[in-house]
């Protein structure tokens, strides 16, 4: 299966929640026009897979893209299966760099302790090499030794 991105969102100056079709990241800060970009080093990005999303809507939390606090989800890629270091290529030109597994919060209560009870919640990453991704971009992960 090749993985991919299938959905980008984001939360604007005026604190909405913006889902694109395509968004702009900026090396050393995040998504272009993101409120919470640029304000923490190791945490530009918060990346969420597909499987993790559906399976929240199988076990009945409805999970909307974006509604976990989520800019990326991707599919087709095991998250928790990547080590800190593991670089993710976005796209054309992207790569952003997974800092560390993301855990819950206090903002989204029951529904991340349900989660996190059986399944990661994501991973929170870095932007190395800006560039426009764009939902349908392709996702290819490059560990030190290999690239998959």
């Amino acid at each position: 299966m090749r993985a991919t991105i299938v959905s980008l969102s984001y939360q604007s100056a005026a604190c909405d929640r913006v889902t694109a079709e395509r968004v702009h990241l900026i090396a050393g800060h995040g998504i272009e026009g993101d409120r919470k970009a640029g304000h923490h080093p190791k945490r530009h990005l918060n990346i969420v897979a597909h499987e993790v999303v559906s399976r929240l809507t199988v076990d009945g939390i409805a999970v909307q893209p974006g509604q976990l606090g989520e800019q990326i989800i991707v599919a087709g890629i095991d998250l928790s299966a990547l080590p800190e270091g593991t670089r993710l290529h976005l796209g054309e030109s992207a790569v952003v760099e997974i800092t560390t597994p993301r855990t819950g919060c206090s903002r989204y209560g029951k529904l991340e302790a349900d989660a996190k009870d059986e399944i990661p919640l994501g991973v929170m990453a870095r932007v190395l090499e800006g560039g426009t991704v764009a939902v349908g971009d392709q996702v290819r992960v490059k560990h030190a030794e290999s690239v998959f």
